[in-house]
């Protein structure tokens, strides 16, 4: 399904061309940016790259990217060897995590990213030692979806994936480190996440989150599967992406998308620069004029990701904001467990949840 292509309105907020004169900048290399591959590429490419361009003089060559963590040990070899495959990258967090502790991410200087001010803290990036490195990028709502026609009335609680009412109906993300039902557990029964600081923090959710087992009838990997038997009644509640789930409901879907009481889960990539490339001055300035709020409504607008900058900042409408996000305080992934625990993790995941 083609996202959202809202038309935009307005002018951009012109900053300016800084430093070197547009023409003279434009006949260096092109800044290499890495995003992920298919749809973000493409969009990327037809609205925000040309603008950017237009206003600095830097020229881009895009550059499609895995989303998993195929791209960071592609990175990592090349740093070693001296070489950037891109210059800037839209990382995911689990493996943004891996790279910084590897050392991998160049250090920024905070002065050429001014507009890192308008992002919310968990969006700044920074080594142990305070060294800023990266930005979020984009954002996007794992939220309660339902089928309307097998469920008038919308639950407004993560607790309904626990009722027996709602036995052998459930859908849900097969992967603890893509489903943050871990979170979502810890959020709804224990108050939040700070109970997955510890092992046995981990084993008391697990326990908890195995109790909805009876409630699934798909652990799903494939996306498209698990919409197909949303929208058929099949399967009529899971969670699942708020903006695609919208898009089908402005379809003339029988789906809806609900924003628990509990939060919904915020994912995100960021914006890192390889250590090994030599564009750090260019690829400052366009993770700054990405975190910029004229930028992040026409990522809203036309690529359906909800804003990394806080929404006052933004001209979207009421409309337009609540189909990509929500003014919900949301659950954030403890993806700090996805690295320090991987293994273990995962080994429990299958014994208790989906083996």
């Amino acid at each position: 399904m083609k996202r959202r292509s809202f038309i935009a309105t307005g002018a951009a907020t012109g900053l300016g061309l800084m430093a070197a004169p547009a023409i003279l900048r434009a006949q260096s290399a092109p800044l290499r940016v890495g995003t992920y591959g298919g749809y973000f590429e493409d969009s990327f490419n037809e609205h925000i790259f040309p603008d950017f361009t237009a206003e600095t003089g830097i020229e881009v060559e895009s550059i499609g990217t895995p989303t998993g963590e195929a791209w960071l040990v592609q990175l990592q070899q090349a740093a070693r060897a001296g070489q950037a495959p891109a210059d800037v990258s839209m990382m995911a967090q689990v493996a943004r995590i891996r790279g910084e502790r590897a050392g991998l991410w160049a250090e920024l200087d905070p002065a050429a990213v001014p507009n890192r001010e308008n992002l919310p803290g968990h969006f700044v990036h920074e080594y142990e030692d305070g060294r800023f490195y990266g930005t979020g990028a984009v954002s996007w709502y794992i939220t309660l979806v339902t089928n309307t026609e097998v469920y008038p009335e919308a639950p407004t609680s993560w607790t309904a994936l626990w009722d027996e009412e709602n036995r052998d109906r459930l859908g849900l993300l097969a992967l603890a480190s893509n489903s943050f039902l871990l979170e979502i557990t810890a959020a709804t029964h224990f108050g939040g996440t700070d109970i997955l600081a510890t092992e046995e923090g981990v084993m008391e959710v697990l326990d908890k989150l195995a109790e909805v087992r009876p409630n699934v009838r798909l652990w799903y990997r494939d996306e498209g599967q698990f919409q197909q038997a949303l929208q058929s009644g099949e399967i009529p509640m899971g969670q699942y992406y708020h903006d695609v789930t919208g898009l089908a409901a402005a379809d003339g879907q029988p789906v809806r998308s609900t924003f628990p009481e509990e939060g919904a889960v915020l994912d995100s990539g960021s914006w890192v620069v390889s250590s090994a490339s030599s564009a750090i001055d260019r690829a400052q300035e366009f993770i700054d004029y990405m975190a910029r709020p004229d930028v992040q409504a026409k990522l809203a607008r036309f690529v359906g990701t909800a804003p990394t900058v806080n929404r006052e900042l933004t001209d979207l409408s009421d409309e337009e904001f609540g189909a990509v996000a929500s003014d919900l305080p949301p659950i954030l992934p403890y993806y700090d467990l996805y690295v320090d625990r991987s293994d273990w993790v995962n080994q429990r995941w299958a014994e208790m949840i989906t083996g």
